[in-house]
């Protein structure tokens, strides 16, 4: 039987591998896998050598912080994958961490296939990097066509996909009522996957909500989160006299929720491409320490953070980032659109027309793992 190991480094990558995994468990259901993962890999039965939040760490100084136990992580979980034995190891996102891991798996044991899907974003920041990957990663799985110059130019072996954020899903039917009050209106507020992005957000989107709640009555503002930062959210919330936030973990009924929103506000990542994909208007935030911003400042060669306005190279989503992300400047974005449905039309129109430029034909998982079993 043949082996997989999936390594992961964050939520949004256990949520992508599984998609793919999926995928491959239908067209070759003669696969062992082991992984770092979280709670969708563990859907589908995958055992988790030790839990993801143990590896989530955000932002430079952090990560200096906690050298010595991402070096120790590290190291356990280069062990692990050796001890296991894989014919393949499908490394996802999280490049400081996944292509580390791989690179010291390769030195080991460079008969272990290395798959790497969600290239590290050389578009923003350093280029360079590729050099080094192409002596290691065996193949790699481009979500965006405009990435393959960059491979190109360092002739690496890829495939592109396409993102599986951006395609067609089946909706299910939920009744939605027993979460959401009737005749409510539904913004959906994303806070991030990672607890220190939690931490710095929500007071400041709880903040937004109870100014939202002093001119608009008949909103219910619902907070999209893991089954395991729920409880974190819920106590954010507790601390406040709001009675109209919800909160939702189950993926199904988040994507109902979403389709079903007027409105979202999001933190800056892939889950921006969801909501352009369901077609809600939205604005998007991120904050971080000064000396982190600082150092991203210095070394990223973009004006945007979105990759829709990117691809757009126009602010077509609102960005409201570090200083700007506050709860006055969120309730003043947001209630200009509410009250201008003009400006919410103009917006998704933009959205749409670009969205086609990364949208690519057929499933992107399953284009994934064929790709993957062809390695095998």
């Amino acid at each position: 039987m043949k082996k997989i190991f999936v390594l992961t480094g964050e939520p949004s990558g256990d949520k992508l591998a599984s998609k793919v995994i999926n995928e491959l468990k239908k067209i070759n259901p003669q696969i062992d896998y082991l992984s770092v993962g979280g709670e969708n890999l563990k859907a589908l039965g995958i055992k988790s050598i030790y839990d993801l939040k143990e590896i989530t760490f955000l932002g430079f100084t952090r990560v200096i912080l906690n050298l010595f136990s991402i070096n120790n992580k590290i190291n356990k979980t280069v062990k692990a994958i050796l001890k296991y034995n894989p014919n393949l190891l499908f490394t996802v996102d999280s490049p400081d961490f996944t292509l580390r891991v791989a690179e010291r798996v390769k030195k080991k044991n460079n008969q272990i296939k290395i798959i790497h899907y969600v290239a590290p974003q050389v578009w923003i920041w350093r280029k360079e990097r590729l050099k080094k990957i192409k002596k290691f990663v065996d193949h790699t799985l481009l979500l965006f066509s405009f990435e393959k110059k960059y491979f190109n130019e360092e002739n690496m072996d890829y495939t592109f996909v396409g993102h599986p954020l951006l395609q067609n899903t089946e909706k299910t039917k939920i009744d939605i009522n027993q979460v959401i009050g009737k005749n409510k209106a539904i913004i959906s507020i994303f806070p991030g996957s990672r607890k220190s992005e939690i931490i710095v957000l929500m007071p400041i989107l709880l903040e937004f909500i109870s100014l939202m709640n002093k001119k608009y009555t008949d909103m219910t503002y619902v907070f999209h989160s893991t089954k395991e930062y729920s409880s974190l959210i819920q106590s954010f919330i507790k601390e406040t006299n709001l009675s109209n936030c919800e909160i939702i973990s189950d993926d199904k009924v988040k994507s109902h929720i979403l389709h079903k929103s007027i409105f979202a506000v999001a933190k800056s990542g892939t889950v921006s491409l969801e909501i352009c994909n369901a077609k809600i208007p939205s604005i998007i935030l991120y904050k971080m320490g000064l000396i982190n911003f600082l150092i991203v400042k210095s070394l990223v060669n973009t004006k945007y953070a979105n990759i829709v306005n990117f691809t757009a190279d126009e602010e077509v989503i609102p960005e409201l980032l570090q200083s700007d992300c506050n709860s006055k400047n969120i309730f003043k974005y947001v209630s200009s659109f509410l009250e201008d449905p003009n400006l919410m039309k103009k917006q998704l129109e933009k959205v749409n027309t670009t969205l086609t430029k990364l949208k690519t034909s057929g499933s992107p998982s399953e284009k994934a793992s064929l790709t993957i079993n062809r390695f095998l």
